[in-house]
């Protein structure tokens, strides 16, 4: 339904993660992005640079990237090393 309506990408927050930095429900986010065709972009709980990692696990690869807040502004994750990590993720139909 998204696709057809013109929807270009997909935020998905679990709110009951967002700023408290738990990680993200990788199960829910995951199931959405093999579930549409357009990108999704994962928010909600993004602790630390484990998370930045596991988006480049194999099942983790259809996700264009994720929206960091509250780890960002208290330094615990470095935006140069969180983007040298995802610069190394191989191009999917849904990123190039």
């Amino acid at each position: 339904k998204f696709e057809g309506a013109g929807v270009a990408a997909i935020i998905y927050t679990d709110i009951d993660r967002d700023g408290v930095l738990t990680g993200i429900n990788w199960d829910a986010t995951i199931d959405l992005a093999d579930a549409v065709s357009i990108p999704v972009i994962a928010s909600g709980g993004l602790a630390s640079i484990a998370d930045i990692v596991r988006m480049t696990m194999p099942d983790a690869q259809k996700l264009e990237g994720a929206i960091s807040g509250r780890a960002l502004y208290d330094g615990r994750i470095d935006p140069a090393e969180a983007l040298a990590i995802l610069q190394v993720r191989p191009a999917t139909e849904t990123r190039s």
